[in-house]
């Protein structure tokens, strides 16, 4: 039984309007972020989310949190390995973490909320095919795309900042 995870990239945050480049986990949200993050969740609403993921930094758990309440999701679990490219061991497919997360939700579908640099790393070395197709090509705010693993390979079949829709 296969799981999907629909990724997005946290709503906007100050750092981000202000111009100031890094990880800085404790940028919040503005009030367009916030607005950013209620209209991802109307998009992920019917869509069987039944856990919520996101980096430790504030801006992505308040994403979460804003999701979250508006599913009904009791949870949102803050995983350091999402933080701006603070992969570490999850590069590749092999850790038992990453493993025993999602044989956690057979046939589920769970939200994670992270950043441009871990979403472009971490799916580049886990989908195949996708890489340098979506390096320079930024993931905006709080939009949803759906990453699915069939039992034997993950899947990420968009990238939304490749869409000609936007």
């Amino acid at each position: 039984m296969g799981v999907r995870v629909l990724c997005l990239r946290h709503a906007e945050s100050e750092n981000v309007v202000a111009g100031v480049a890094g990880a800085l986990p404790p940028a919040v949200l503005t009030s367009k972020g916030r607005a950013q993050a209620a209209e991802a969740a109307e998009r992920l609403r019917g869509a069987g989310v039944t856990r919520i993921y996101a980096s430790t930094a504030v801006r992505a758990r308040q994403t979460a949190a804003i999701i979250a309440q508006a599913l009904g999701v009791r949870e949102v679990v803050a995983l350091e390995e999402l933080v701006e490219f603070g992969i570490g061991r999850l590069e590749g497919t092999a850790d038992p973490a990453v493993r025993a997360r999602t044989a956690a939700h057979p046939g589920g579908t769970v939200a994670l909320v992270g950043h441009v640099g871990s979403l472009t790393a971490g799916l580049s070395v886990l989908c195949r095919g996708l890489g340098e197709r979506v390096w320079g090509a930024p993931l905006p705010h709080a939009v949803p795309f759906p990453v699915e693993w069939d039992g034997r390979a993950w899947r990420c079949a968009s990238w939304p900042a490749l869409r000609q829709d936007r």
